[in-house]
């Protein structure tokens, strides 16, 4: 059963106690992300999270690390496009200490000038590295397809001229609007009571003053399909085929989670077993989806071989087509449900993972579904659910190829004709 306080200024603390547990794995969440950008400052959200284990007012960059990793526990922090965590895991004995060294060095880091400029080649040594991997950098193609001319479109560690031209002001100026009382979420899970959590963020963040909720632009919906085949001389192609699909939260998000299931989330699955186990088509192959706000995208992602890249992606679309247009079979679904749920189960096993579905769930729709609740929802979804969402997402207008490998000319308008459901 999940706990929840709302402090004064805004502060959201959730808490799940796993009483068998010794460790406990907490999550200090802001509300800014990548869309929160533009082109002027694209990249910000990510650079300021690595800013803030470089040093904060009462904790050099080295000291953190050493306060925490010293008593046996770990450290990190990742950016999305709607939200930044700073994340830990440690013993339940040390959670106070812990948490007051991660708030203080997520709510006042330095920025020290001399760390600035070291992070800043950092960022651009890994932005390099992503483009000389294309198993990689085919979904940042993907993304600039899927939400043309917005933030979500945009590269969430920034471009080399972003980087390049980025300050400590625009950083410190960017956490004071964004990383405020009413965009912060606290959870925990493990070995944790809710009163003692909810004291101790009391202690450190009740003193923030009360602020309005960030605000981004809202994506509206594709126009038309679109492609991006990408020249490189590689060993084998990388592509991505990308549909605009659900928002986080939509009472349908459970159909297309058993889509993605049956399409290529695992080893039985039909892309799996028709590109790979039966034509030896991709070594890689599988999908993914996507929730974001108020849209969303089903990606199949697969690195197949040079000459055969054309029957690949027209094999792909024949499965695509086939689960709209074909009802799955009955043992089909339940296989695909007991996984859903088998999945669902293994995750909030450990703490780690239960701690960031309720952090992902409260910073974006400020609730967080017990299992019970998913369960119950997912057994309303009938087989015939999946043939109506699939004819909804699988169109030929939300169609968005990415694609990376020694392509010809020829090869790309063969490719472009077939792009068609």
């Amino acid at each position: 059963m999940y706990k929840k306080t709302v402090l004064d200024n805004g502060v959201r603390v959730v808490t799940a106690n796993m009483p068998q547990m010794k460790s406990v794995s907490f999550g200090i969440w802001f509300g800014a992300g990548g869309r929160f950008e533009n082109k002027e400052n694209s990249g910000i959200s990510h650079f300021l999270e690595h800013m803030c284990f470089k040093g904060s007012r009462r904790y050099s960059g080295r000291k953190i690390k050493e306060l925490i990793e010293g008593v046996g526990g770990s450290l990190n922090g990742f950016t999305s496009e709607e939200l930044t965590c700073y994340l830990a895991k440690i013993l339940n004995k040390h959670l106070e200490r812990a948490f007051e060294i991660m708030t203080d060095m997520s709510l006042n880091p330095l920025v020290d000038k001399t760390e600035l400029e070291k992070e800043r080649y950092v960022i651009l040594e890994e932005i390099r590295m992503y483009r000389d991997q294309p198993q990689s950098y085919v979904h940042e193609l993907l993304d600039a397809l899927l939400w043309p001319q917005h933030p979500l479109g945009m590269n969430l560690a920034g471009t080399f001229e972003t980087v390049k031209k980025l300050t400590r002001n625009d950083l410190i100026s960017f956490k004071d609007k964004f990383y405020s009382a009413e965009n912060l979420v606290v959870t925990a899970a493990g070995d944790i009571t809710h009163d003692r959590l909810a004291a101790t963020v009391r202690k450190s963040l009740a003193k923030l003053p009360k602020s309005k909720k960030n605000e981004f632009i809202p994506f509206k919906s594709q126009a038309k399909k679109a492609h991006n085949l990408f020249y490189k001389k590689t060993e084998q192609t990388h592509l991505t085929l990308g549909f605009g699909s659900l928002r986080r939260g939509h009472p349908d998000r459970h159909v297309v989670m058993l889509m993605h299931i049956i399409l290529g989330a695992n080893m039985s699955s039909r892309l799996f077993d028709e590109l790979r186990e039966k034509r030896g088509l991709a070594y890689e192959i599988g999908t993914q989806v996507k929730s974001l706000q108020e849209t969303g995208a089903f990606i199949v992602h697969a690195g197949v071989d040079n000459k055969r890249t054309l029957e690949a992606i027209e094999v792909i679309l024949s499965e695509l087509s086939r689960i709209k247009k074909e009802k799955v079979s009955l043992s089909e679904f339940r296989r695909a449900k007991d996984f859903y749920l088998g999945q669902l189960t293994f995750g909030l096993e450990q703490t780690m993972e239960e701690m960031l579905y309720m952090g992902e769930q409260t910073i974006s729709l400020d609730k967080v579904k017990t299992q019970e609740e998913i369960i119950r929802e997912l057994n309303r979804v009938k087989i015939e659910d999946l043939m109506r969402v699939s004819g909804d997402v699988f169109t030929d207008k939300k169609i968005n190829l990415a694609l990376i490998g020694p392509v010809s000319d020829k090869d790309k308008r063969k490719i472009i004709e077939v792009l068609s459901l």
